[in-house]
């Protein structure tokens, strides 16, 4: 395999930009987000015709229920089909949980597949392997911690091989890291192999909270105590105006406000030949008005803030399409922090009340505003967790009302836009929802349909740190829903 030529390395950054760059506390991304990347991208090779220009992957952690959600088994044992009702969507023949209905609504925009499968129970696995899109691990993975053997996440691998747009990062997770309750960091969401160099970008909007989930502050609630009124949970819309850790309180200070942006200049005096193109494009971004409102949620059309949906899951959803109308090419949302979606116990109190109503609304006003600005078949919306939930429901001896446990083996995938066929179903599953019965599609698949609407071709590869290629794609695209 051939490799691209080098380009030249990108010149020195003038003083004047690294003062600028003094602000870079934007965002709520630190100096190691403005990676150290290769100076030259490299190029490449020509992509095949594709219908999407950008990715939204919008990542359930913790495991959504396929039961309960978008394979339903109504005929099953009452032990298997769960409290919910199936209704019909605007498709013939297709129908998703009762508690869906604006989604169902508008079935003709989105499809299923209902045959995701891996054989991993296990949240880290779990998160590694659909955040990246390898359904083996790599030897010596730690659960605890990511580590630099890890496989590059889908974000990062898009952040490294794709081409920025009007200076803005290829690749944005938000509104944060997925930290465990403990915590500790779950790995996968990085770079790995590639390094930490090439992490995709992380914006910060929501404060780590081990002990409330959900889309606060209309939905927040604990998995066993149910509704939750006393967090002080505040999404922050991002800043490009203040470097990170400059409160409001001292935003008016101009001596604080000054002595932070010396010492941040000092930093990038001594960085000299390592500024990149990121540290050149987070310049840029500082100076563009029409960039910086890509990340400001506070700013949109209330009508349009109303529709998403007030609260952290709308907030994201909402900038998520902010930032693809400005040329982010993948933007991860990730719509609860870690085991939001892990329902274990009091699951469908749990789901009917405070996650399924505000995803719901949020995604559906995600497709409206996605189509009524054209861009609905430029983007691929799609949705995914770690892994389904077990077609048994149980009862964890601590809980007072049961669940249902993790279940890699079978998974339902939402996918929309970028030239989906509305309406489609592609897999199927067994008369209890346990594992595929046709179809079956693995997580190599998955990620290779995201890499495809992206106009990454198949042979396509990144470079570690002595120039070894590795190959991005390790599976194809899903029959029937990229072409």
């Amino acid at each position: 395999m051939a490799k691209p030529k080098s380009n030249p390395a990108h010149p020195r950054i003038n003083r004047r930009a690294a003062l600028q760059a003094g602000s870079i506390g934007l965002l709520g991304l630190g100096l190691n987000h403005l990676s150290l990347l290769e100076a030259a991208q490299k190029p490449l090779p020509k992509a095949p015709a594709g219908r999407a220009k950008s990715v939204i992957y919008i990542f359930l952690s913790g495991g959504l229920s396929q039961i309960d959600s978008f394979d339903m088994k109504p005929d099953a044992s009452e032990e298997t089909r769960g409290e919910f009702k199936p209704i019909s969507t605007k498709t013939p023949g297709l129908q998703i949980c009762e508690h869906l209905p604006e989604l169902a609504k508008r079935s003709d925009k989105w499809a299923l597949c209902r045959s995701i499968t891996h054989r991993w129970n296990e949240h880290s696995q779990g998160h590694h392997i659909m955040l990246t899109g390898r359904s083996e691990t790599p030897v010596g993975f730690d659960p605890r911690a990511p580590k630099e053997i890890d496989h590059p996440s889908i974000a990062a691998i898009a952040n490294d091989v794709l081409p920025q747009r009007n200076n803005l990062p290829p690749a944005i997770v938000l509104p944060e890291k997925l930290v465990h309750r403990t915590g500790r960091v779950i790995p996968g969401q990085f770079g790995g192999v590639m390094g930490s160099r090439r992490d995709p970008f992380f914006l910060s909007a929501s404060p780590y909270n081990p002990l409330t989930y959900g889309a606060y502050p209309e939905y927040l609630f604990h998995h066993a105590k149910g509704k939750d009124d006393t967090s002080k949970l505040r999404f922050h819309a991002p800043s490009l105006e203040l470097p990170e850790g400059l409160s409001r309180g001292r935003m008016f200070n101009r001596v604080d406000l000054m002595k932070t942006l010396e010492a941040q200049r000092r930093d990038l005096d001594h960085a000299g030949e390592g500024f990149d193109r990121y540290r050149q494009m987070a310049v840029s971004l500082l100076s563009d008005p029409k960039t910086q409102a890509a990340f400001d949620i506070r700013g949109a059309d209330p009508r349009l803030q109303e529709k998403y949906g007030r609260n952290a899951f709308g907030w994201s959803l909402l900038m998520a399409r902010q930032l693809v109308e400005a040329g982010v090419r993948l933007v991860q949302v990730n719509l609860g922090n870690n085991e939001t979606w892990d329902t274990h116990q009091a699951a469908f109190p749990n789901l009917k009340n405070f996650l399924f109503p505000p995803t719901d609304r949020a995604v559906s006003a995600l497709l409206d505003d996605l189509a009524d600005r054209g861009m609905l078949e430029d983007t691929l919306v799609v949705m995914a967790s770690e892994f389904g939930r077990t077609p048994r429901i149980f009862k964890i001896p601590s809980a007072t009302l049961p669940g249902r446990d993790h279940w890699g083996a079978l998974q339902s995938v939402w996918f929309a836009g970028g030239g989906i066929p509305g309406g489609a179903v592609v897999g199927k599953s067994d008369k209890i929802g346990a594992y595929p019965v046709e179809d079956p599609q693995t997580p190599e698949n998955f990620a290779a349909t995201i890499y495809r609407a992206l106009g990454i071709p198949p042979e396509a590869y990144w470079e570690d740190a002595v120039e070894r290629p590795h190959y991005i794609y390790h599976g194809d695209p899903i029959p029937g829903l990229i072409s």
